[in-house]
């Protein structure tokens, strides 16, 4: 039996699983949405379901051909998910209440259509962990250090470039005004929105895994560079206009400046891939 067949022929059954899940999980989701709402580290969020519909759209062709055969390690995979569930929800982690449904919507692809299916819709599932919010623990033991590296970069071509300049940790020192290497400069924001496009984006594009993981992998260079761009820019302009610089209209601008640059870095390499690969 087909996946069309499997669909057609249990579509009552499939109709209530999904209805039991969206019920079990809608005051879940609807948090994750706020969050996504609220933190500009996560606005990216709700293009991520999009995307993840996208790919299984793509590989439609391919998924309803695919014969059906359930397995039960889909139900261990099931019961991890639940068990995610449960601790998630006494132990007030949102992290593992959340992911718990990208691993229950996991184990239900294994149990009721089999491994090959997963195999084919692995990347869709797998890319839908892109919309859970990081714990925060895991994110600031990103942030600090890249406000470190940031700032060590930015202090260090400031000098080059004759400007007296001075740095202790995040924190950048002018001879009359005193700026800080906040989180939204660190580059974590736009590494995680980046991310989560170039792979997208790398597998949108013909071209070899291992092509794909040079994309994927220089977003992450690309994120730092733009945000290094950001803080120098910033500086030099506070330097020689205040503070008023590096706060209100232009803060907000120069963020969404360098991640308009950082996508664009993004597609160049993405096209300089490809073109190798024609």
């Amino acid at each position: 039996m087909t996946l069309t067949d499997s669909l057609y022929n249990y579509r009552f059954a499939f109709l209530i699983t999904i209805l039991l899940v969206s019920v079990l999980y809608g005051g879940i989701v609807s948090g994750m949405a706020v969050d996504w709402y609220q933190d500009e580290n996560y606005s990216h969020g709700f293009l991520v379901p999009l995307i993840a519909g996208y790919f299984v759209y793509e590989r439609w062709d391919q998924l309803k051909t695919i014969q059906v055969i359930p397995s039960l390690v889909g139900l261990a995979v099931i019961i991890i998910a639940f068990m995610q569930l449960i601790l998630g929800t006494v132990g007030v982690e949102y992290f593992t209440l959340r992911s718990s449904l990208v691993v229950l919507i996991a184990g239900m692809v294994l149990f009721f259509l089999g491994t090959a299916v997963f195999k084919a819709t692995r990347l869709p599932i797998l890319y839908l962990l892109f919309m859970i919010p990081l714990p925060y623990i895991i994110y600031d033991s990103m942030a600090f250090p890249l406000k470190q590296f940031v700032s060590w970069v930015s202090v260090g071509f400031m000098k080059l470039i004759g400007i007296a300049v001075i740095r202790e940790g995040n924190i950048i020192m002018f001879p009359s005004i005193t700026l800080e290497v906040a989180d939204a400069c660190s580059g974590i924001r736009s590494l995680i929105s980046i991310l989560a496009l170039s792979v997208a984006y790398a597998s949108f594009l013909q071209i070899s895994n291992f092509k794909r993981w040079i994309i994927i992998l220089s977003s992450v260079l690309i994120a730092i560079v733009t945000n290094a761009v950001r803080v120098i820019v910033t500086g030099i302009l506070a330097n020689h206009s205040g503070a008023a610089a590096a706060q209100g209209f232009f803060h907000e601008f120069a963020g969404m400046s360098v991640f308009a640059l950082a996508m664009a870095m993004l597609l160049v390499v993405g096209l300089l891939v490809r073109g190798k690969s024609s």
